[in-house]
């Protein structure tokens, strides 16, 4: 059997599966793309959504010779070989970068001029958000779009394509474990595919299971996506049932959930729904998230599972969380209030309140206000004592 994931490999726009938010046909990327006024461009989503093919039909679409390299191996001298080779050329290369997030410094450098000079179009690709990583300079000269997963519908109408075209029988439950298994990879379910049907005829679930005994990135074998089963651990947590909390935890873990997305999820719990109740929470998820980056799986299941059990024992108080939500909609109902002119820079009337013992009698807002209502729970009633006995004579 050929190469499913190459022969069917998307050639044009209309090809492409999902991603209407950016190539339906008023979407803004398929306007600059066919108008040919496609600046560089970074795309980041998950494995398999097709960032690399869009590369290649923008590539062919635009009539550009197409080079294809990875940050984690590029070398400088190639880029430097490419643009001196199309020096005086009419017609510029698209050079597609992947793994963009993980360019140096160096590297970003010597593309910058480049850049500037439309010397090629630059396309890079990701499969997280690489804003932060990138330069302030390179940022300011490209456009950052987010593909997304291609939903089960979708694969679902791309399968029985493919299945008719190829003439390969499939049973009715193998077909769905083949959509719910590949968490909206298409290369993924279409390699899936190939290596069953050199196999099996017709391909059974069975057969499927033994060569991919877990769903990817979905926490399970079965259509839950994995939003759903973190919704689910985060519901727990903050329900305080440490038991379904660490079930979840682990379905997620089972199922190929990337430990960096579970604890980035755990540190916002820690503010949002434990905040000043527990302090030393947002400590201990900040530690788990660092931790986790470096020691990877099986490892980093334990420092997740005592995260997620310190969370769900822990006071809970989404007061912090309430509070900037609530003057964040004050502002945007038009609340622009003057600051007081004593406590401007410079100002002379500014009263010092550690001259008073720490505090002292002075407004802070020119029209008065209440965003914070504690929630005297855990330490956050330590603190309200502390601000209210402050303020004692």
């Amino acid at each position: 059997m050929p190469n499913l994931a190459l022969k069917y490999r998307p050639k044009t726009l209309d090809e492409l599966i999902g991603q209407s938010h950016l190539l339906g046909d008023s979407a803004i990327l398929r306007k600059l793309i066919t108008t040919d006024t496609l600046s560089h461009t970074f795309f980041y989503g998950p494995p398999g959504c097709g960032k690399t093919t869009l590369a290649r039909v923008i590539a062919t679409l635009l009539d550009k010779p197409f080079y294809e390299m990875n940050a984690t191996t590029l070398k400088i001298e190639d880029l430097r070989k490419i643009f001196k080779e199309y020096t005086n050329a009419l017609q510029k290369p698209l050079i597609f970068i992947d793994e963009v997030h993980r360019l140096s410094k160096n590297q970003q450098e010597v593309l910058l001029p480049f850049m500037e000079n439309q010397a090629a179009l630059i396309i890079g690709a990701s499969t997280e958000n690489p804003y932060y990583s990138l330069t302030a300079a390179m940022r300011s000269r490209s456009h950052l779009f987010e593909l997304e997963s291609i939903n089960e519908k979708e694969l679902h109408t791309y399968l029985d394509k493919i299945i008719q075209l190829e003439d390969i029988p499939v049973e009715d439950e193998a077909k769905e474990y083949l959509v719910f298994s590949s968490g909206g990879d298409v290369r993924a379910m279409l390699n899936l595919l190939e290596s069953a049907g050199a196999v099996e005829n017709p391909i059974t679930l069975n057969t499927l299971k033994q060569i991919r005994p877990h769903a990817m990135q979905a926490g399970s074998a079965e259509s839950e996506s994995h939003y759903e089963l973190t919704s689910a651990m985060i519901k727990s947590i903050r329900g305080s049932d440490i038991d379904a909390s660490i079930y979840y935890l682990a379905r997620l873990i089972d199922g190929g959930e990337p430990a960096e997305f579970i604890a980035r999820r755990l540190a916002i719990l820690a503010s949002e729904d434990i905040g000043n109740a527990n302090p030393p929470a947002l400590n201990l998820a900040s530690s788990t998230l660092n931790i986790v980056k470096h020691i990877g799986y099986p490892e980093a299941r334990i420092s997740l599972s005592q995260l997620v059990i310190y969370l769900a024992s822990s006071p809970k108080s989404n007061s912090a969380y309430m509070a900037i939500n609530s003057a964040l909609q004050s502002i945007k109902e038009g609340e622009i209030h003057p600051i007081p002119s004593h406590i401007k820079t410079h100002a002379k009337d500014y009263v010092y309140p550690h001259d008073f013992g720490g505090w002292v009698q002075q407004s802070y807002l020119s029209v008065p206000k209440k965003y914070y209502d504690t929630k005297q729970i855990g330490f956050e009633k330590t603190l309200w004592q502390w601000h209210e006995k402050s303020k004692s004579p």
